[in-house]
């Protein structure tokens, strides 16, 4: 089918809508992030404002799902395979309700953390020796040992004799291990709220960050929804898609 001449484009001005060279647009031909482009008696390849749709598409699906993902869905889209498509946009939702459940999961422990009460008598001033430390929190000796081979706990040695010794950091990290665990909490939670703790010092930031982050996540939903959305837009516009290997159907039959 013939191109009508105000349809075309040159590489160059391809390249120029959002500001990458000729050898990106080259590039993702290649790649199938736009679609094969015929060419010129020449040689040349003929653009059009086909490719340069599919150009915006990409974009924003990068904008929310990140380059390396967008050129999976869209080379996908362009050699037929929308099946494949919809599964790579379907990872990429789900992976953020993942990261979501586990934030609302750490914030849920830290909510524990936040409420607990202090320890049954006062911790020791010097660097508190195992069996000190199994009295304060609860626990058997045994247990804490278990938690540093799990690298939940990081106690020092005592000079000349070796002896574990724990400083106030690693006590607080017993009292939040023992009380996470009776809680029914599993270890990789309590690892990321240790980790914030060893990093912030401090639930209350430790929580805030964490809600700063939940904050983050729904920016990141959203502009993952407006490139999902723009998909959409492209495959009813014209865009190729497949049913079944080998049997091409109207984007429109499949998409709505």
């Amino acid at each position: 089918m013939d191109v009508s001449p105000k349809d075309r484009l040159r590489a160059v001005d391809l390249a120029a809508t959002v500001g990458i060279s000729v050898q990106q647009v080259r590039n993702y031909v290649e790649q199938g992030v736009l679609p094969p482009a015929r060419r010129t008696p020449s040689g040349y390849r003929i653009f059009t404002t086909a490719h340069a749709r599919a150009l915006s598409v990409a974009r924003r699906l990068a904008e929310g799902h990140g380059w390396s993902r967008a050129r999976e869905i869209m080379a996908a889209v362009h050699r037929g395979d929308l099946p494949a498509a919809l599964a790579a946009l379907d990872g990429g939702h789900a992976e953020l309700d993942r990261e979501r459940a586990e934030i609302r999961r750490v914030l849920g422990a830290f909510v524990t953390v936040l409420a607990s009460p202090p320890l049954a008598r006062p911790a020791p001033r010097r660097a508190a020796r195992i069996g000190e430390v199994a009295a304060l929190v609860g626990v058997r000796t045994s247990q804490l040992r278990l938690w540093e081979q799990r690298e939940l706990l990081r106690p020092g040695r005592a000079p000349g004799t070796n002896y574990r010794v724990y400083d106030e950091v690693e006590l607080r990290a017993a009292q939040v291990i023992a009380l996470l665990r009776r809680g029914a909490y599993p270890f990789e939670i309590i690892e990321a709220v240790l980790e914030e703790l060893r990093t912030t010092g401090s639930p209350q930031r430790v929580r805030a960050e964490l809600a700063r982050r939940e904050q983050d996540l729904h920016i990141r939903s959203l502009r993952r929804l407006r490139g999902t959305a723009a998909l959409h837009d492209y495959l009813r516009g014209g865009g190729e898609a497949v049913d079944r290997p080998g049997h091409p159907v109207p984007p429109s039959d499949l998409v709505g």
